[in-house]
């Protein structure tokens, strides 16, 4: 046994690193944001206050995020024949592999990719942002043989993104659920791809390489694609009596039910999911489906009762975005858009406070083997 004899299986409880920009304080039930409550920010503020908040220190005031705003619309468009990339793609190619090679395409685009002054890092953000959303939803359109929708730099940051994905111009109730979510999805302290992303900017890679070893990570589904998965399995249920049934099958032969359980949420409701359960109540008196809402209910209450697991964000996400109209292979691209974000954020913070990333193992093979 050497000096490294600490193990935990998967990092679980391990502290990677310091950081300014996220906590979450599990006792408290609170998602920290650099010293402001998440839900308590996504009650009073927009995706764009965040934006300031986490790439620039501090929450803006109307002419600053005005100014933010103008920023990024300025970058909503992506360069002259961007989209022929995707049209080169198979058909079935899936939307994060699209968004994988369209983040990474990017990088030789940006005069800038080799610099890590804080300023740059800060720019280039906001630019993947603007762009990020426009490569999410008209890779879509493109791999499906639809025209690409331009962006239209009227409307705000999640309107637009909205509207790219449906073609229609949201309504200011639909952009504010679609908001919101955003929000939940924007920073989570340190997951597997943020971690992966800090990984990856601790070589002093660019943060395209960062983002891009991010997608890869949150393609995965013991991390990423569990909005998709909740949604289809709505889908297949039909009624709540069909939802309900569903998921005894699933239980009987053991399998994994997607948006329930949590690493760090284990014996309670992660509070993002309780805000967009609220979201979906009053989106789906909107949109006539409250038996939607009923199925959702039916199927947290066969959860905790049968396994005493709670709805994570991916539960109530999922059917707020079918509600408003977002195709279900979007799910997981939204939720990356919207964690770019964080994402960004902390490759920055990992420039500026770097230690190389270089853990030790526990070997379990032999030893004193000879040819």
């Amino acid at each position: 046994m050497t000096k490294y004899s600490t193990y935990t299986p998967g990092l679980d409880g391990v502290v990677a690193t310091e950081t300014e920009l996220s906590y979450l304080d599990v006792d408290a039930e609170e998602i920290v944001i650099r010293g402001y409550e998440l839900i308590e920010l996504a009650n009073s503020k927009e995706y764009i206050d965040l934006v300031q908040l986490l790439l620039r220190g501090s929450l803006p005031d109307e002419q600053e995020r005005n100014s933010l705003e103008e920023e990024m619309k300025k970058e909503y468009t992506l360069p002259d024949s961007f989209f022929s990339l995707f049209k080169k793609l198979p058909e079935d190619t899936h939307p994060m592999d699209a968004l994988r090679t369209g983040i990474s395409a990017l990088a030789g685009y940006d005069k800038d990719i080799d610099k890590r002054q804080e300023d740059t890092i800060n720019n280039i953000a906001v630019k993947l942002l603007a762009k990020i959303s426009n490569i999410v939803a008209n890779s879509y359109h493109i791999l499906h043989k639809e025209s690409a929708i331009e962006p239209k730099k009227e409307l705000s940051y999640s309107a637009n993104f909205l509207y790219m994905i449906t073609g229609k111009e949201p309504t200011t109730r639909e952009v504010a659920y679609f908001d919101q979510s955003l929000m939940m999805y924007s920073e989570h302290e340190m997951p597997n791809s943020t971690f992966t992303a800090r990984v990856i900017a601790s070589t002093n890679a660019d943060i395209y390489g960062a983002l891009t070893g991010a997608v890869a990570s949150l393609k995965g589904n013991l991390h990423g694609g569990a909005n998709e998965a909740v949604m289809q399995m709505l889908v297949e249920g039909k009624t709540s009596e069909g939802f309900r049934l569903l998921l005894y099958d699933k239980l009987n032969r053991k399998e994994k039910i997607m948006g329930f359980g949590h690493r760090v949420y284990m014996k309670k409701m992660d509070p993002r999911a309780a805000l967009m359960k609220e979201s979906l109540r009053e989106l789906s008196v909107d949109k006539n489906r409250e038996d939607l809402f009923e199925m959702c209910e039916v199927g947290e209450s066969v959860m905790k009762e049968e396994k005493g697991l709670y709805p994570n964000l991916d539960y109530y996400a999922a059917p707020v975005y079918y509600l408003l109209g977002i195709p279900i292979d979007l799910y997981t691209p939204i939720f990356f858009a919207a964690r770019t974000l964080g994402l960004c954020a902390h490759v920055a913070e990992q420039y500026n406070t770097n230690k190389l990333f270089r853990p030790r193992v526990l070997y379990t093979g032999p030893r004193n083997l000879h040819p």
